[in-house]
């Protein structure tokens, strides 16, 4: 975070650039207010040229596992919450962090942020279906959905799940038109060594070399 010199720094290359000035008047006088300035966000000259359609092209040549991230009802809630998620990963191990993206419009990260506390279910390759309901909106997405409860944040852990991590939220940072969220792993487990894993390659899922591909969400 910046420091006091940090945003003063900050402050006056603001000014400068609303052309602004910056020292005091030298000469007595009644003070004008300046005008106020435009707020923006990220000016059109400033956006990266990627077209949306090309950058997802090519990042969906890296191939990912997939996972439903879910939390116990948040208090006013009657069901739990969860959402499927290809952005996961390890983060650290020395304390035991992981990180998953969300998209700063979800309906499901509020419900989530409320509730603080996760599970990531890691899905299996015959789990192609239960992704897809997870990835569906307005629906009742643990309808006939078979879980239980993970031992420390009692959010569902969904039956026949390739592995599961149970944390508590530990941050949140922006990034762009997504969240980063960090979690801190309380309880962690895996199911046996020979299943394999569901992939997400391409705009589909992706089983194992031999086994043919299905569709995505």
């Amino acid at each position: 975070m910046l420091g006091q010199a940090g945003m003063a720094a900050a402050a006056v290359r603001y000014l400068r650039s609303a052309g602004a000035p910056t020292v005091a008047p030298t000469v007595a006088g009644p003070v004008e207010a300046l005008p106020r300035p435009d707020l923006r966000a990220v000016g059109e000259d400033e956006r990266a040229p990627v077209a949306p359609a090309e950058f997802r092209r090519v990042l969906g040549n890296f191939a990912t596992g997939v996972t439903v991230v879910t939390a116990p009802a948040a208090e006013g809630e009657t069901s739990p919450a969860g959402f499927a998620c290809q952005s996961f990963a390890a983060l650290s191990l020395d304390p035991p962090l992981v990180v998953f993206m969300v998209g700063r419009t979800s309906r499901t990260w509020p419900l989530i942020a409320r509730a603080g506390v996760f599970c990531v279910n890691v899905l299996g390759d015959g789990q192609g279906e239960l992704c897809r309901g997870f990835a569906r909106s307005g629906a009742d997405k643990f309808a006939g959905v078979a879980y239980d409860a993970a031992p420390v944040s009692g959010s569902p852990r969904l039956t026949g799940a390739a592995a599961w991590i149970d944390c508590t939220i530990h941050a949140v940072h922006t990034g762009g038109d997504h969240l980063i969220v960090v979690g801190r792993v309380e309880a962690l487990g895996a199911g046996d060594d020979e299943g394999t894993p569901l992939l997400f390659h391409r705009g589909r899922f992706t089983r194992p070399v031999g086994e043919r591909d299905v569709p995505g969400p």
